[in-house]
């Protein structure tokens, strides 16, 4: 009966044009951004042979999320599906303009190229789950975001490998062409919806103060500030157990290269949640649907701790099911409980209070690894898991708002 409704819940999704369009648009860009995450880290390294200055590829990408709300108010000031195009094209151009100059530009044209790479993600994932919100159907953003996350993480799985045999082939260059590529045939799909959208207000307030909107709104929502924070929460202690990545391996007795059949299974476990998360939201609620996902994440972290090959696959394949419940809950809460005309903001802001936290994690999990047993150290993070898990689940899915109706102005065929 699960299965069947599952299915169900896809074909209905898939059914639905602008559903299709948007998740084809995920698959597309997911594909090149993917593979040029890996090559330009192994980009650098050949540049300059330095770990460090490879490791600053992540930095690079991640840093504009610290000025996500900032970012995403863009979203409310203009119409967001000219927005999604200009982003794409923008992305586009720039990535043809490093592919042209090749290794000449050295490691630091790459780095501000992934710089700006990660400031226009910000505003892009503003805009598109702001209009998603309106383009899509309400009673289908559930399945929408978990079949995006399906998407993303079956993107991550493959990608990467032809990321790494295209460089291997022709050099970092071609990768930047790839992913330039992928911007290019992304924007027409996202051309192609049709979806109407008013001119937005002339804004009354500056900048500052309207993005000062967006993270009021936020904080003093009673539903979505739980979850937003329960993710963020959850990120900084999945950042830290990414970073006992190669202490568990290390534990099994086994190469470093092992790490990468773990992240392959743990991928494979996101991809499996993800077509659960429609028929799974419905069923429990927002807050509890995140509260199993957080709990299972916290077992896992916590058995993985146990030296046995055969308890690292399946508690990687927990923790990759795990762990994107609270994501999916968030953003899904905060695409029905936010005003179309505050949506890109608060999207941003709560954007950057989750995934913000999954780097101070990763910084934060390479100086514990160093000093404290992983013996110790997953078995406190489980725990610190569980804490966070526990109000979500006390909270009664009852209490969750009801569908509001489209916003004005946007016509949905």
């Amino acid at each position: 009966m699960t299965t069947r409704k599952t299915t169900w819940a896809v074909v209905r999704v898939l059914r639905d044009r602008n559903a299709g369009l948007y998740l084809a648009g995920v698959v597309v860009s997911g594909f090149g951004t993917s593979a040029l995450w890996l090559a330009s880290g192994v980009w650098v390294k050949d540049l300059t042979g330095s770990d460090g200055l490879a490791a600053l590829c992540m930095l690079a990408m991640w840093a504009p999320t610290l000025a996500g709300p900032a970012l995403g108010t863009l979203a409310d000031r203009v119409r967001r599906k000219p927005l999604l195009i200009a982003t794409n094209l923008v992305l586009a151009a720039l990535l043809l303009g490093l592919f042209a100059a090749g290794s000449r530009g050295g490691p630091w044209l790459l780095f501000g190229v992934l710089f700006v790479y990660g400031a226009a993600g910000v505003v892009h994932d503003a805009a598109e789950s702001a209009l998603v919100a309106s383009a899509v159907g309400r009673d289908l953003l559930g399945d929408f975001n978990g079949l995006r996350m399906t998407a993303t993480e079956g993107m991550k799985l493959l990608a990467p490998l032809a990321g790494a045999g295209l460089y291997a082939a022709y050099g970092g260059p071609s990768v930047a062409l790839l992913d330039a590529a992928t911007f290019v045939l992304a924007t027409g799909l996202y051309a192609a919806l049709r979806v109407r959208e008013g001119r937005p207000e002339r804004p009354a307030a500056n900048w500052r103060r309207q993005t000062a909107e967006g993270a009021r709104f936020l904080w003093a929502h009673p539903r979505l500030r739980p979850l937003v924070l329960a993710g963020g929460l959850t990120m900084l202690c999945a950042g830290v157990n990414g970073a006992t990545a190669y202490a568990v391996v290390d534990a099994l007795g086994r190469s470093p290269a092992y790490a990468g059949v773990l992240y392959a299974v743990q991928g494979a476990g996101s991809v499996a949640v993800g077509l659960l998360a429609g028929p799974a939201l419905r069923r429990l609620g927002g807050r509890r649907f995140a509260a199993c996902g957080i709990a299972l994440l916290a077992v896992a972290v916590a058995v993985r701790a146990v030296p046995h090959d055969a308890v690292a696959l399946v508690t990687s394949a927990a923790i990759g099911a795990g762990l994107p419940a609270v994501l999916i809950a968030s953003l899904t809460a905060v695409q029905h409980e936010t005003p179309e005309a505050l949506l890109g903001r608060v999207t941003a802001t709560a954007n950057s209070l989750v995934f913000t936290p999954n780097v101070l994690g990763l910084a934060l999990g390479a100086a514990l690894v160093e000093l404290t047993d992983v013996r110790l150290l997953l078995p406190a993070l489980g725990l610190t898991l569980l804490a966070t898990a526990t109000p979500l689940a006390h909270h009664p899915p009852t209490t969750d708002p009801p569908t509001p109706a489209p916003p004005s102005g946007t016509d949905r065929p």
